[in-house]
């Protein structure tokens, strides 16, 4: 009972930490990508509130909370209410199976830093995925607007399109790790980190990874210039701000994502393991910030084309090459 007692309060430890934490980043990403694209722009970021702007994240805060929220009188109103939630949610889940450093030892007791170590937690990471795309075609299909539901289409059509170029990415890291666990995945990279190993795979995952999270220069279900501000072009108050948030919270897990299968996770000299951690997502955000702030939009035929002919065939030989390479090391 007492061990019970015990494991419970620590992951309920765990699960408070995490969440304070990555909703903390998540608020200070948004200043940092506002003031990067600034200086990137020969622009002032935000500069008035607190020194150096750093209030503005709660201020933009009390300001959704007290816009109003609106709902569109012939929207389906439940399911309209419903989906912002779904896509912060679902990011907020991705982190329960994230390894951020190697097991401590706390008052003779070891314990993983991780929620839940599942044996199988590159598939759980996958299926969260696959249901975040969810919030978008339920926001934009309740809307009852076009504009909205033409932006919850391409989210869906954009997600159908990498989904698998993404996941073929992940089967050499699998192959060399010979584990679905991410601690396992981690700790296979002890020596030689995977961005270095399989350095194709590195790209289509990262392309893959960008086009699936809807960032620039793949932001086509909320293109300004053609469809408004896509599916949540009817959203307002703190509705539109779950929406805003689920995003930036997905941007730290596709940092943790990628540290976590091609950067080594927490492995790193000099520093703790976790400063090695947090470092490495920070960097893969500034990549994308950076990656918004310089590359244009390209047309979505294009996008989809460049998905379905070159990303697919090519991470399907890169899975052919490394089997065959790791089968010849073996024999």
């Amino acid at each position: 009972m007492n061990e019970l007692l015990i494991s419970l309060i620590l992951i309920l430890v765990k699960l408070g930490l995490i969440f304070g934490v990555v909703l903390t980043m998540a608020a200070y990403l948004v200043l940092a990508e506002r003031k990067i694209l600034g200086r990137m722009q020969m622009r002032y970021g935000p500069n008035r509130i607190g020194p150096g702007g750093m209030i503005q994240p709660l201020c933009d805060v009390i300001k959704l909370i007290t816009k109003e929220d609106f709902v569109p009188a012939r929207a389906d109103k439940w399911i309209f209410l419903f989906a912002p939630g779904l896509t912060a949610l679902t990011a907020l889940l991705s982190f329960a199976v994230v390894p951020f450093s190697p097991p401590m030892t706390l008052f003779g007791r070891e314990i993983p830093m991780v929620v839940c170590d599942l044996s199988i937690g590159l598939l759980y990471l996958f299926g969260l995925s696959s249901l975040a795309v969810y919030g978008v075609v339920l926001g934009g299909w309740a809307s009852n607007s076009k504009y909205s539901l033409l932006g919850a289409m391409r989210g869906l059509a954009q997600m159908l399109s990498y989904e698998l170029s993404l996941g073929l990415a992940l089967v050499p890291v699998v192959m060399t790790a010979k584990s679905f666990s991410l601690t396992e995945i981690v700790m296979a990279q002890s020596t030689w980190p995977n961005m270095l190993q399989h350095p194709l795979a590195f790209i289509i995952f990262m392309i893959s990874i960008t086009a699936e999270s809807k960032r620039t220069p793949f932001d086509m279900p909320e293109a300004e210039n053609e469809i408004v501000a896509g599916f949540h072009t009817e959203y307002s108050g703190m509705r539109f701000g779950l929406f805003f948030v689920g995003e930036y919270i997905n941007l730290i897990v596709i940092g943790a994502m990628t540290t976590v299968f091609f950067l080594g996770g927490w492995n790193g000299p000099f520093l703790p393991p976790v400063v090695w951690f947090v470092g490495k997502i920070l960097f893969v955000a500034f990549l994308f910030i950076w990656a918004r702030g310089s590359m244009p939009r390209p047309r979505y035929d294009q996008l989809l084309r460049f998905g379905w002919k070159v990303l697919i065939p090519l991470a399907l030989l890169n899975v052919v090459i490394t089997g065959a390479i790791r089968l010849a090391m073996n024999g």
